[in-house]
């Protein structure tokens, strides 16, 4: 059986993850389509809207035949790290292939794009430091730079999201030596940014502002998400009585600020040049999370940047924990959140493959990291009461689940 593998996050899934996973089998001719996805905390930072295993339920329903966790150390990280661990993941799962999309929607705009890094990298890091040190973001230094060896153009625009993390799994893929073919779809109708559903296909960012801001499923949502996800999202507000924003966790994070030392606070994973400082400053004021947010952000610490780092407060990320992954040949286990008959068969035939630990509950797991995504889900779910908590903390005991 050929694999393909997605890597994605669902938050929530939509119309246009439908199109992805529909169009990556068209384009692979591939049996089993294997999606990585973040779990409780995703790549920019932000809590999921809905629990990983109400976004798996969706995605299974829609084509996705085994859903894997992209683990919390990799989940919540820069392009790089993010792209690292989700393309070693899909790689101990065994994928032919690996299919994003992008707004080129050209492979070898990104293979053509990895050549020239390759063969520019001592001028790509010197121009990168020049912007570092003029105060630039690190996304947007790393914009400037790759413009000054020739890699952004027209044809493939890296100040994209999308076009960003495409680059990092084929870097990712080119670098390691790993028998994966990258490919890409075109990215169709919604930017990844958006912030109003104008499509059936709309952005996820217009989605959840939309959810959140009404409080509810309105019939312009419905017309860009599947059945199975309108379902997944009312059952889990009606479960939980919430959706899962930053606000609510406000009171926690000033809490874990105020009580933190100030070399405790240096230590978390993404607080460098004195920000714990800044951040304990600005938390006297704050009455909400958007108002400590807007107190710190600067230039070089972009929003993004800043609610990786609440998350790693939130859970007690260090700085050593995150070294401890960098440069690793491989992930140290697959997660294993649900699946197909079509997914089931597949691993069956695969697992005996794998160099490392197929985990398929929490209670099971007897790996270090495994550890930590229990920290990550207890933290997610602190902001429910009690015994929603513990009803919650329960699926990560549970068997995968079947579709």
């Amino acid at each position: 059986m050929q694999a393909c593998g997605l890597i994605v996050e669902y938050n929530p899934f939509h119309n246009g993850h439908a199109y992805h996973i529909q169009a990556s089998r068209e384009a692979t001719g591939a049996d089993c389509i294997i999606a990585v996805m973040s779990g409780s905390f995703l790549q920019r930072g932000e809590p999921a809207i809905i629990d990983k295993f109400h976004r798996t339920k969706a995605a299974l329903s829609a084509g996705a035949d085994l859903v894997l966790e992209l683990p919390y150390l990799y989940a919540v990280q820069s392009s790089d790290l993010f792209a690292e661990g989700s393309v070693k993941t899909l790689n101990e799962a065994g994928v032919s292939s690996i299919c994003f999309g992008s707004e080129s929607g050209d492979i070898s705009y990104f293979t053509q794009g990895y050549n020239t890094f390759k063969n520019n990298q001592a001028s790509y890091q010197s121009a990168l430091h020049e912007q570092l040190d003029k105060g630039e973001s690190f996304p947007e230094a790393s914009r400037l730079a790759y413009r000054h060896i020739g890699l952004t153009t027209d044809k493939m625009d890296l100040a994209k999201p999308n076009n960003i993390l495409g680059f990092g799994y084929v870097k990712s893929i080119l670098d390691n030596d790993l028998p994966i073919d990258p490919l890409t779809i075109t990215r169709i109708k919604s930017g990844y940014h958006d912030q109003a559903i104008t499509d059936s296909i709309a952005s996820a960012t217009s989605i959840r502002e939309e959810l959140l801001a009404t409080n509810k499923v309105t019939e312009q949502v419905k017309r860009a998400l599947p059945e199975e996800t309108i379902t997944q999202l009312l059952h889990y507000k009606q479960k939980a009585n919430c959706w899962h924003s930053w606000e609510s966790y406000f009171s926690l994070l000033h809490y874990r600020v105020m009580t933190m030392s100030d070399s405790e606070l240096a230590a978390i994973h993404g607080v460098d040049e004195g920000l714990e400082y800044r951040i304990k400053k600005s938390a006297l004021k704050a009455g909400s999370f958007h108002e400590w947010m807007h107190a710190i952000k600067t230039k070089r610490y972009t929003w993004t940047r800043l609610q990786r780092i609440f998350a790693h407060i939130l859970t007690n990320t260090t700085k050593e924990e995150v070294n401890l992954i960098k440069g690793n040949a491989s992930v140290p286990y697959i997660r294993l959140l649900g699946m197909t008959k079509t997914g089931q068969h597949y691993l069956n035939s695969r697992k005996k493959q794998m160099d490392v630990p197929l985990i398929t509950t929490l209670a099971r797991a007897n790996v270090p990291m495994a550890l930590k995504e229990e920290k990550a889900s207890n933290a997610y779910y602190s902001i429910l009461p009690a015994d929603k908590r513990t009803e919650f903390r329960r699926q990560e005991l549970q068997p995968p689940i079947m579709a």
